[in-house]
């Protein structure tokens, strides 16, 4: 820690040591200040000492066992002649003085004791002219003889008004008793490990920036019982910064790192004093250490092993003397009841084992099999010791395919049910080691998967294509179709879990002869497009949105006014949201590619039919009827479609899984698709900085070294809607820039709109909305569309584009028409309440909104009621209350405000007759004409600039113009004159919706 900043989570120590350097006079006291290496002693005492100073206290620093001085009392009457000598009052020679001549004059005991007596009497003379306190650091390496000096000087010649704060590693008591400085204390201070939330505030000011709650949590998790001690800590940031560790997302500094990989610096030195502060290592035994940390690191030891171990190998008791025994006794290494060995600090083992040792590893784990194998047999050993799986993944060459396979699978098959992850590394292993053309690895393969199918493993199946397409290349007679097919299928499906697409490359075998090899990789592939996996590929759709009437070409610029129908009245509420019942599939369907033969939907997998549903739930409604009609009747009249709906609509494929199979899903475990399902969830509810946290982590975990997972596209996309909805453009750009141009999904629009307009191009984000709509159309994928069509007219609201709310709201009913789900109808609800001022529509959005669960789009529904609803609806107080749940307060609390000052306004009021331009109006016209800005208009005028808003908005009403610009010739050219003044309060007609920042649109409000 360095001196100049203050220390984290010692506040009460602080006040502690700091109230006892300035109890000068009768109430001096001694405090001794205690705790282990790196927990800050020296960092209070300093801080306190300054604290101190601050307040006019004199603290001075006692050194006495650091001088050329022999140990004992004159070491002590040398560092006494230290402090004296910083005095400089008239009687400070006769003091040192006094010092040196009975510094000179004692020897044997006695004289020790007469030293000892007149430096009390010294330093209390001193302290009754010039009140000080002394401070002792780092007692623990002070001699014995100096402490027992200093301690009897506190006891029996203490010095009157002299307050001493010592501080120092807990002392040790000699054979005869206590401690001397302890015993000599008038109070002990012991400093306790930091509480979490103080690690945090220190992990975050050593990073200079906030910090992904996972990050402390796996620094934590590292330093085990040393969690709380600060110099561990920083050791482990700054070997994680050395490292490149660490990743800044959206502000936040994030861990790349496996967590087992986090670990304390490896300079010896440092090292040494922080976990071996009493006995520092010797090189051998640091060796030992590190040969005994690797050793642990994959496979699990226990003391009966290395005992089992023969003559032949290394020498049972130096092995467990020599790097055991110390390592033990010292509390580094752990041993529980079953012999199990473990490191207590798991960031000291990977410390360790970054460290060169001359100890060999691998050979150690081979002779620990062959001490079972030779005995038992293979086959035996590994059943009745599954745990040997690991040393023989650890013994590597040391041991023979054959035998080490047969222990493998032996393990493998006994731990499925009791330990199924290291079951599922001992598969992986057998794999590594049976040749591609071997007879077993067809039913190793389907074992392995079905496995880790069981307990949503999907990193873990991820891995066995791999060995699946090197035995498709070896044997492409494949004698073991269904086998190899069931195999495929996890694999794609776990590609999908973690959100890429099933990875070829390395294994010799171009992408479009696997998939013609395993259909179910083309099947599986066919969903990467719908759920933004990917790019999306066209695919034969079954209706597309006929165009609107209105025609589909944009435009921004201001439109003329059409005459429109009144507001159209809402459709019949439809418990089950769509138009009405889905229609026949079409007997001319699209032709579908030849699939093999597979079991009925009753397994963990999806089946054929069960694949187009879920592609279908992006697409049209005759698309999802077709669909539908391919399931049993029982399959599908047990579905959800709303919830399919939008899980689709978000791109959540958790959530699509989890509504097609039922009871059947085994669930997403830790994947990509898991923690985007968590934030779609997060987002929905409204709890957006957890959202955020969500994305945060899934980023980090697509560049974390030694993972499998892919980045999801629509966490990125979600995260940059949140940060631009708050009015955090910037960041919101950095998320969406991560997105590639080849994703085209409708989230990606939607949140493509929304950025391009909040930063100024409005006419590009309304043209460009339409074109990805189209494009989306054209490719099958409808879902998600809604929203993008809903913003679009929104937009064109609040940018008092009355054409384009019209198309937008033609191509929406056209949608519905098409896809016929409860979002879209939503939509189409929403879009008629904002077009044409319809509350009833409006009020029917919002119950649809409250059903499904949207915050933000709840909020929507609120703000827009606020218009065209009735003023004693409690549309401004939910709201406000909203916007404060989103975090959006700012932004969203500017717009309440001014919408509530319009309501104010009931009916336009009339303006007087004698109501004619006032002096102040004619100065502030004068100067808006000249090009005045508005500070310099409240410069001159002395006014506030919101003031000048003020006028200006008032004056802008009053004569109808409306930009400084035609207020400007209006004056200039004399036509002002001969306006017609608007009357006061008159506003013109139209909405505003919640933008970035609270900023108000031009021409708006």
């Amino acid at each position: 820690m360095r001196a100049w900043e203050p220390v984290i989570g010692r506040d009460g120590e602080l006040r502690d040591v700091t109230r006892t350097l300035m109890s000068t006079g009768a109430s001096a006291r001694t405090l001794l200040v205690v705790g282990g290496p790196g927990t800050g002693k020296t960092a209070v005492v300093e801080q306190a000492r300054r604290a101190a100073a601050e307040e006019g206290a004199h603290v001075l620093r006692l050194r006495c066992h650091d001088g050329a001085s022999p140990p004992g009392a004159a070491a002590l009457a040398d560092g006494v002649h230290s402090v004296l000598a910083k005095f400089h009052d008239r009687r400070s020679p006769v003091r040192v003085g006094a010092v040196r001549r009975i510094r000179l004059q004692s020897t044997g005991h006695d004289g020790e004791l007469a030293l000892l007596s007149v430096l009390g009497e010294i330093l209390t003379d001193a302290a009754a002219h010039l009140p000080f306190a002394v401070v002792v650091d780092d007692i623990d390496r002070m001699p014995p003889r100096t402490a027992s000096a200093l301690g009897l000087l506190l006891r029996v010649f203490r010095p009157v008004g002299v307050p001493m704060v010592m501080a120092g590693r807990p002392l040790r008591p000699p054979d005869d008793g206590a401690p001397p400085l302890a015993a000599a204390a008038d109070r002990l201070l012991e400093l306790p490990p930091l509480r979490p939330t103080d690690i945090e505030a220190l992990v975050v000011r050593r990073l200079g920036r906030p910090v992904e709650p996972a990050l402390v949590t796996a620094v934590l998790g590292a330093l085990g019982p040393m969690a709380g001690i600060p110099e561990a800590v920083l050791s482990v940031l700054d070997a994680m910064a050395e490292h490149g560790g660490f990743l800044e997302l959206d502000g936040h500094v994030c861990l790349t790192q496996p967590e087992r990989a986090l670990r304390l610096t490896t300079d010896v030195k440092k090292l040494s004093r922080l976990c071996w502060p009493d006995a520092p290592p010797d090189p051998v035994a640091l060796d030992a250490a590190a040969a005994v940390a690797r050793n642990l690191e994959h496979a699990e030891v226990r003391l009966d092993d290395l005992l089992r171990l023969k003559p032949g190998g290394p020498r049972r008791a130096g092995l467990v003397d020599r790097s055991l025994t110390p390592l033990v006794k010292d509390g580094t290494l752990t041993v529980d009841g079953d012999g199990r060995m473990a490191f207590a600090v798991p960031a000291l083992a990977a410390a360790l084992r970054a460290l060169p040792t001359h100890h060999g590893v691998s050979s150690l784990h081979a002779l620990i099999t062959r001490s079972l194998t030779d005995r038992l047999g293979p086959q035996t050993a590994g059943s009745c010791y599954p745990r040997l799986a690991e040393h023989v993944a650890a013994a590597g060459a040391e041991l023979d395919d054959a035998l080490a396979v047969d222990v493998l699978l032996a393990a493998a098959r006994t731990d499925a049910r009791s330990d199924w992850p290291r079951s599922v590394r001992a598969y992986a292993s057998a794999l590594r080691r049976l040749a591609p053309h071997d007879h077993r690895t067809p039913g190793v393969l389907r074992e392995s998967a079905e496995l880790s199918l069981r307990h949503a493993d999907h990193p873990g199946a991820l891995a066995l294509g791999e060995p699946l397409l090197a035995h498709l290349s070896a044997s492409p007679a494949r004698q073991d179709r269904d086998c190899l097919d069931f195999v495929a299928e996890v694999w794609a499906m776990a590609a999908l879990h973690e959100h890429r697409l099933p990875d070829t490359a390395g294994t010799g075998l171009p992408a479009d002869d696997v998939r013609n090899q395993i259909p179910a990789v083309a099947q599986f592939a066919e969903l990467v497009g719908p759920f933004g996996l990917g790019a999306t590929t066209p695919r034969p759709a079954s209706g597309t949105p006929r165009p609107s009437a209105a025609g589909h070409r944009t435009r921004t610029g201001p439109m003329p006014s059409q005459p429109t129908s009144g507001p159209r009245q809402p459709d019949a509420p439809d418990p089950r949201g769509d138009a009405g019942p889905p229609p026949s599939p079409p007997t001319g369907g699209t032709h579908q590619p030849p699939t093999p033969a597979r079991r009925p939907g009753s397994g963990p997998l999806p089946s054929p039919p069960e694949l187009r549903l879920l592609a279908a739930a992006t697409g049209s409604r005759a698309e999802l009827s077709g669909a539908l009609h391919a399931l049993s009747p029982e399959a599908s009249g047990a579905l959800d479609l709303d919830r399919l709906r939008t899980a689709a609509v978000h791109a959540d494929l958790t959530g699509v899984l989890a509504t097609v199979l039922g009871d059947r899903y085994t669930g997403a475990g830790n994947s990509t698709a898991a923690w985007y399902h968590a934030m779609v969830r997060d987002y929905l509810e409204g709890d957006w900085d957890r959202a955020l946290v969500a994305a945060r982590r899934i980023e980090a975990r697509s560049r974390t070294r030694g993972t499998t997972a892919g980045a999801a596209q629509s966490a990125r996309v979600l995260a940059a809607e949140i940060l631009c909805t708050r009015g955090e453009l910037g960041r919101a750009r950095t998320w969406l820039e991560l997105v590639p141009d080849s994703v085209s999904h409708p989230l990606v629009a939607w949140a493509r709109l929304g950025l391009r307009y909040w930063s100024g191009q409005v006419e590009e984000s309304l043209e460009t909305a339409l074109r990805d709509v189209r494009r989306a159309h054209g490719s099958g994928v409808h879902s998600g569309t809604e929203k993008v069509l809903l913003r679009y007219v929104a937009f064109a609201l609040v940018a008092d584009l009355p054409q384009a709310m019209r198309e937008g709201l033609a191509e929406l009913e056209a949608l519905h028409e098409v896809v016929g789900s409860a979002m879209t109808r939503e939509a189409v609800l929403f879009g008629r309440g904002l077009v044409h001022g319809d509350a009833d529509s409006a009020l029917a959005a919002l119950r649809s909104v409250r059903g499904r669960g949207d915050a933000y789009q709840n909020l929507l529904c609120c703000l827009s009621l606020m218009e065209i609803g009735d003023e004693s609806e409690p549309w401004p107080a939910e709201a406000s209350r909203i916007a404060r749940s989103l975090g959006i307060g700012r932004a969203t609390r500017t717009t309440l405000g001014h919408m509530t000052r319009r309501r104010t306004f009931g009916l336009p009021r009339t303006r007087p007759a004698k109501d004619t331009f006032g002096e102040d109006d004619v100065r502030l016209t004068t100067m808006v004409s000249n090009g005045a800005t508005n500070r310099q208009i409240a410069a001159r005028l002395a006014w506030s600039e919101k003031t000048v808003e003020r006028r200006l908005t008032r004056l802008f009403q009053r004569t109808g113009c409306r930009s400084r610009v035609e207020l400007a010739a209006a004056w200039l050219d004399g036509s002002l004159a001969r306006r017609v003044l608007v009357p006061d309060g008159t506003h013109r007609a139209g909405t505003t919706l919640p933008g970035p920042g609270g900023t108000t649109p031009p021409g708006r409000l």
